[in-house]
């Protein structure tokens, strides 16, 4: 979850009625700069979001402590899925006219622009390269842009990075076009240390149904198209293996 430097504190700091309900936030376990896995890792973690793809492939021991839902075209309760972006010119081809173009993904340990890409390639594919080139961006923004200037020709953006860029930089998506979408699949998943109690996991799931429910905070939610908190399983994700 993104937000602004002098907003940094307010990650935890901010759950309403946090103490009454004995979430501890004295310890600070401090902000991801570049290492996201270390940070998903730290013992002291008490909230943070990550990705589907690397909690099922490289955080094992995290605990998953649920799923936001977004109100972004796309969206089904805590399920999302992908966009297939392309230029504006090539907005008549299907997924199957990209063999031997070039795609463009933010990260090999991202579900949304390459895990996901990847699962409905796999059958065009047909036991060979389909791509001629996979680049790596560092974020959907930076896809997109490398789409736009003709370093790739197709990316994989998920559809809340999606709605937001149409709502707050609706710019970065002109001259671009969707040309089909991925599978629905659950959501980035809220996750905290495996040290975190049975009794704190329970009051940040409390925290955080209050956080999508009270009034006061609608204008936060709505900026960022929150609408809505399920408690999710691990389980839940064990799809994104197939």
């Amino acid at each position: 979850m993104a937000v602004r430097e002098e907003d940094r504190h307010l990650t935890l700091a901010d759950f309403r009625g946090r103490r009454a309900r004995g979430v501890s936030v004295d310890r600070d376990p401090g902000w991801p700069e570049s290492d996201l896995l270390s940070h998903w890792q730290q013992t002291a973690l008490i909230l943070s979001q990550t990705c589907g793809y690397p909690l099922v492939t490289q955080l094992p021991d995290v605990q998953v402590v649920g799923c936001f839902h977004y109100a972004a075209p796309g969206c089904e309760g805590i399920q999302y899925r992908s966009f297939l972006a392309v230029r504006e010119e090539d907005r008549h081809l299907t997924l199957a006219d990209f063999r031997g173009r070039r795609a463009v993904c933010n990260s090999p340990d991202s579900q949304s622009g390459y895990n996901a890409l990847r699962k409905i390639v796999a059958p065009l594919a047909s036991g060979g390269q389909f791509f001629a080139q996979t680049s790596f961006s560092g974020s959907h923004r930076q896809s997109l842009t490398d789409v736009k200037r003709g370093a790739g020709d197709i990316a994989a953006i998920d559809c809340v990075t999606w709605a937001l860029l149409q709502r707050h930089e609706p710019e970065r998506l002109a001259g671009l076009a969707v040309i089909d979408h991925t599978p629905l699949t659950p959501g980035l998943p809220l996750i905290t240390s495996p040290n975190t109690s049975p009794e704190t996991l329970n009051a940040i799931r409390d925290a955080l149904h209050e956080l999508v429910d009270a009034p006061e905070y609608r204008e936060v939610r709505d900026a960022v198209l929150i609408d809505g908190f399920s408690v999710v399983k691990r389980e839940a994700y064990a799809s994104l293996l197939a």
